[in-house]
């Protein structure tokens, strides 16, 4: 099983088959509107202008499971994005990524990548996950790094 096996609704509604990104680098980011890490959305597009016609998606999916730092409509997170900080990368519908209701794509991206001392628990807003090109897991990072200081690890798997 990979991320191609999944499926998510589109901040319109609409559902995605993430088949649809095979054979891309994926950058996946649970992402909050009102969140300290919030000024990440700048670099998540920087890194994603970039290297976008190289092979990368950058997908972000809205969480309101941390401190109620989520609490727009989809439309109003996509207004958010786009007016603050330019966003263009595909943006999906509100889940959540922890407990029983979790995304099924977030339970799996969790057993493939435990987080610290192998817990499986998201622990903030931001937590990103690098996808290879083969839709395994190659990495899990912390809210903390920045989508700037991922870039290596995404060029290794674009070459």
């Amino acid at each position: 099983m990979n991320v191609y096996d999944f499926q998510a609704t589109s901040l319109d509604g609409k559902p995605v088959d993430l088949a649809q990104y095979r054979g891309k680098v994926l950058l996946i980011v649970n992402t909050a509107s009102k969140c300290g890490f919030t000024p990440q959305y700048q670099g998540l597009e920087s890194v994603y202008r970039e290297l976008h016609g190289r092979g990368l998606e950058v997908v972000g999916f809205p969480c309101n499971q941390f401190g109620s730092q989520e609490p727009g409509s989809e439309e109003e997170i996509g207004a958010f994005c786009e007016k603050n900080y330019g966003v263009s990368f595909p943006m999906f519908a509100k889940v959540d990524v922890n407990g029983d209701a979790a995304h099924p794509l977030w339970k799996h991206l969790k057993g493939e990548a435990p987080g610290v001392l192998g817990t499986e628990g998201i622990k903030w807003n931001f937590t990103k996950f690098l996808i290879g090109r083969d839709g395994k897991v190659a990495k899990r990072y912390a809210p903390t790094t920045k989508p700037e200081e991922i870039a290596d690890d995404i060029e290794k798997l674009l070459a």
